[in-house]
């Protein structure tokens, strides 16, 4: 004999409709900033550290513009760390809860789906980590920005037992961040309606995975080069667009000595 069905009154479904429309809402803008403004930082942080591949200087030049952004620390308050706060705690809830996700379905498949979640946890360790290495140590300890290089050779080459763990660390660090980010795009675009059709939804598939690819091999070879010194992509991949405009000390004529007068022609024979 089944139980009987215990009836809802209609205070109690307008509770769980407010619920279910909260936490839907709470999701979208989860995948929001997951999107903007972490991926656009995400962008420009692989992109600045990319500037090692030409060197040094090169590297501490981009470190000192972005050092000389007005109003930095609340740039970096409001635009990064309380967006990745909440977009990470909130995914690690989401991610323990295991329950269904209202979002489940913009992913293409349930591994798509489990493995966002995964890569979501590990991005969020390595981003730790890698604040606690860099930002924390200028914030307490006043690391200054044009020792971040010295600091990232540091630990990138360091072995033990002959393996660069911390190199390996930020590798899988980076494949975890950069899948997660390419990973969200496609969803985050059907969430908000971005993409309605089939064909624009397989389009932003395509472009966020090949977006996903590059990024990864660049920060790939920027932590490569930090560990060994040696580079897959060209140094003139990641200069600056008005470099190729600039005089070269070996070729520009201003720059050049001049030449030495010609000796004096031999007297004529008597």
């Amino acid at each position: 004999m089944s139980a009987p069905a215990t009836a809802v009154s209609p205070a109690e479904s307008s509770g769980a409709d407010r619920g279910s429309r909260r936490t839907a809402s709470l999701k979208k803008w989860q995948s929001l900033t997951g999107v903007v403004p972490l991926g656009i930082f995400l962008l420009e942080h692989l992109w600045t550290n990319a500037k090692a591949l030409q060197g040094a200087e090169a590297f501490n030049g981009a470190v000192a513009d972005l050092q000389a952004i007005p109003l930095l620390p609340v740039l970096e308050l409001f635009g990064i760390f309380l967006p990745l706060a909440f977009h990470s705690l909130y995914g690690i809830y989401l991610a323990i809860r295991g329950r269904q996700d209202s979002l489940q379905h913009t992913y293409a498949n349930d591994s798509l789906y489990l493995l966002q979640r995964v890569s979501g946890v590990l991005a969020f360790a390595f981003i730790l980590y890698h604040l606690a290495t860099i930002w924390l140590q200028k914030l307490l300890y006043g690391l200054s920005p044009d020792a971040f290089y010295q600091t990232l050779e540091a630990q990138l080459s360091s072995t033990h037992w002959g393996v660069p763990w911390a190199a390996l660390f930020y590798v899988i660090g980076l494949a975890a961040t950069v899948f997660h980010f390419a990973n969200g795009i496609p969803p985050f675009c059907i969430a908000w309606r971005l993409t309605v059709t089939t064909n624009a939804q397989r389009r932003v598939a395509i472009a966020s995975w090949v977006l996903g690819g590059f990024l990864f091999c660049l920060g790939t070879d920027t932590v490569i080069f930090f560990a060994t010194g040696s580079r897959f992509f060209p140094a003139s991949w990641t200069r600056s667009p008005h470099a190729a405009t600039m005089p070269c000390p070996a070729t520009s004529g201003a720059l050049l000595a001049p030449a030495p007068p010609a000796p004096p022609a031999p007297p004529a024979p008597p």
